[in-house]
């Protein structure tokens, strides 16, 4: 099968392309950064064209079966303006669908979306794909639009929403958790209950080729998590025990510290690490994928990112 792949050098796409490669795919790699993508004589990498504005999909869309599309603006920043997540989540993701609907060789489309199209930063109940989609940020109504033009232009699709991945070189709030994990003092968290699901970056390549070679997975989306949801303390422990340190946590009442990030304007910190977020693959695991890793021992093979 051949299959294109954009975002290819991003942090998800680097060994979706390398686990495809292996598996005897030809893959076309469309990446921001071509230097970033794996070498093989099974991978074409090529130029992502800026996706904030009008793209012309053909030429990448030429010769391929199948597209896994990966490439996106992240929910890294409060401060990105909602015209560029409407611009390059949507419309590029829009438009892709639209070619894709009209090259007689495409089989098959398998776009990434996010749990946060369908949810805000928490949950009081455990997530399936059954909850009706409420998503409460840019990033995620962006992502919730595109998925609607996935749906719509009769291309046998999958739709993916992972919770927060980790793994080698993660980023963003995995690697300030990690900064935290690391500093030589007792922290503030025994008392924090509160669960989350998170997702092992192998788990999330796993799952990508698991529905792109099932085609009873078309038409279908599904809520990509590990199976066993962790608190805050868990996390912070299974990193500290990893590098042989005692987890050195203090019982201090969460609702303090929930005060103290708000009177500080700090009140979205408190909402990554005061709330629970539990989401249930079970759909996606009655379908026949198996993941090979849990959260517990996933979590202690992460190492920091490079400065």
């Amino acid at each position: 099968m051949r299959v294109l792949i954009t975002g290819a050098s991003g942090f998800v796409g680097r060994p979706l392309t390398q686990a495809l490669s292996d598996a005897g795919y030809s893959v076309r790699a469309a990446a921001r950064d071509r230097s970033a993508v794996p070498s093989a004589a099974t991978i074409q990498a090529v130029p992502l064209p800026d996706l904030s504005q009008p793209v012309n999909w053909r030429p990448l869309l030429a010769d391929m079966d199948a597209i896994v599309h990966l490439a996106g603006v992240a929910h890294v920043s409060a401060h990105i303006p909602e015209e560029r997540y409407d611009a390059v989540n949507r419309l590029a993701t829009k438009s892709l669908a639209l070619a894709a609907s009209m090259a007689p060789n495409i089989k098959r489309l398998i776009f990434v979306s996010s749990i946060r199209a369908q949810t805000g930063p928490s949950s009081n109940h455990v997530l399936t794909e059954d909850d009706v989609a409420t998503p409460t940020d840019a990033y995620g109504r962006s992502k919730l639009a595109a998925e609607a033009f996935v749906r719509g232009y009769g291309v046998p699709a999958t739709i993916l929403r992972p919770v927060v991945i980790y793994g080698p070189e993660a980023r963003a709030n995995v690697a300030q958790l990690m900064k935290i994990a690391a500093l030589p003092f007792p922290l503030p968290f025994s008392a924090f209950g509160n669960k989350r699901s998170m997702l092992a970056l192998a788990n999330m390549v796993s799952a990508i080729q698991f529905v792109l070679e099932h085609s009873a997975t078309a038409g279908q989306t599904y809520v990509v998590a590990d199976k066993t949801p962790v608190s805050l303390a868990d996390m912070i422990s299974i990193m500290r025990q990893a590098r042989g340190r005692s987890a050195g946590l203090l019982p201090i009442p969460p609702a303090w510290i929930g005060r103290a990030l708000r009177a500080a304007g700090k009140a979205d910190i408190w909402e990554r690490i005061g709330s629970s977020l539990v989401a249930s693959a079970a759909k996606l695991r009655a379908a026949g994928w198996q993941p090979a890793l849990d959260t517990p021992e996933a979590l202690a093979m992460v190492k920091p990112p490079r400065p």
